[in-house]
């Protein structure tokens, strides 16, 4: 509170405006000359084909130049410096819609999976779910998953859980909607 109370009678009314918290100084921060350095390095690397990462660029600043750096902050260094195209390995999460039906038996969905057998011959799994809690409704097995096939599992389903049924084919296997 000491602090405040001289920074104000310093300072006026502006020693209540918010204040940057970034240290004066980061004295464990590499030289600019360093910096210089790996992106030199980096360009040299990737002009003669070679590869040109972060741990190649660690590997040659140890060994020909005595410095010590880590790849994270070579990585880093480089893409501040535009070299780095960005290629995320996974998809963001906000990309990834997934439907889910506001109520139970509001909508169904079948799909199949091929299954290969110890014996070399394979099956079809067909697979019903109720899209909201995905309570399977039905997992059968097929020689080969047809329209009929799924149809017929569809209008059993419809039937065992006395559901009132409106089938839509959406593609191909199988979409229900119950209503």
């Amino acid at each position: 509170m000491s602090r405040l109370v001289a920074r104000y009678r310093a300072e006026g009314q502006a020693a209540f405006e918010p204040r940057s918290r970034r240290p004066k100084t980061s004295p464990a921060a590499i030289s600019d000359a360093t910096v210089e350095l790996i992106i030199s390095l980096r360009k040299d690397l990737s002009g003669q084909g070679l590869d040109a990462g972060p741990e190649t660029i660690c590997w040659h600043l140890e060994h020909h130049h005595r410095i010590t750096v880590s790849p994270a902050t070579v990585s880093r260094h480089l893409t501040r410096a535009g070299l780095v195209t960005p290629e995320p390995k996974k998809r963001p999460k906000s990309s990834c819609l997934r439907f889910a039906a506001a109520l139970p038996n509001e909508c169904w969905q079948s799909d199949f999976t091929h299954y290969p057998l110890a014996d070399g011959t394979g099956t079809e799994i067909l697979t019903s779910l109720d899209d909201h809690s995905r309570y399977a409704l039905s997992v059968t097995a097929h020689q080969a998953v047809t329209r009929q096939i799924a149809l017929a599992v569809a209008l059993f389903l419809f039937a065992r859980d006395q559901v009132a049924m409106h089938a839509e084919v959406t593609r191909f296997p199988l979409t229900c909607r119950a209503h």
